[in-house]
């Protein structure tokens, strides 16, 4: 029965995908190698290690929205789904090289985009857990099928700098920002009152009158 091992030897954009993704370079080894696969269907769940790097205290401010204040990291900062990926592997017998596509979101309503952005530099550590079906040759020659175990997995350091170059590539100079629609239409409004032709226009101006009104009242104190 085929005992399939999985390793990540590196990662790289996929710059003609409709929506951002990166391909992981999976190499699969089959222990028993006189067995040929047929294919592997593949399924794979990756997790953020986050307590397995080191953070810089700017990037410890970016990610307050996700974990809080430092001194309470030791209880909120914890493993998080990234995300799910799938592929079918071809046939082989001793071992093979494939790229595992990973869909990937610029949606800061998602919790694993707003990490990937607090970091400035260095290596996310991933922990991907595999599953699926094998199907393969017994020694009758006979078409046999066995699942992956989900015990099955694999650890990679991805490159900060891989994530925003890809990140780059698609939305260059440009982020997502997700509205509620109650917002939406108010910030719409205002747009279209003051006859402002872009967004990033009518965002700079609300943060100019808000920045304005800081530093009338420095304090705080209550208008009278």
């Amino acid at each position: 029965m085929p005992d399939l091992t999985f390793a990540v030897e590196g990662a790289q954009l996929v710059r003609f995908a409709a929506t951002p993704m990166l391909a992981f370079k999976l190499r699969i080894s089959n222990t028993d190698a006189v067995e040929r696969i047929q294919n592997v269907l593949l399924t794979c769940q990756i997790q953020i290690e986050s307590t397995r790097r080191r953070y810089r205290p700017d990037e410890q401010n970016r990610l307050l929205d996700l974990f809080g204040e430092p001194d309470r990291w030791s209880q909120t900062l914890r493993a998080m789904l990234w995300t799910h990926a799938s592929v079918m592997v071809p046939p082989f017998e001793d071992k093979t090289l494939v790229d595992l596509p990973v869909p990937c979101t610029f949606d800061f309503n998602v919790a694993a985009t707003k990490y990937f952005h607090g970091l400035l530099e260095g290596e996310v550590p991933l922990n991907l857990l595999f599953a699926g079906t094998i199907f393969y040759q017994n020694d009758e020659g006979a078409l046999q099928a066995t699942r992956i175990a989900w015990s099955k997995g694999a650890r990679y350091r991805l490159p900060v700098a891989v994530w925003k170059e890809m990140m780059d590539h698609y939305y260059p100079n440009h982020a997502w920002l997700c509205l509620e629609r109650g917002a939406f239409e108010r910030l719409d409004q205002y747009k279209r009152t003051h006859g402002i032709p872009t967004w990033e226009r009518a965002v700079e101006e609300l943060l100019s009158l808000d920045a304005a009104v800081l530093n009338a009242n420095p304090a705080g104190e209550s208008s009278p």
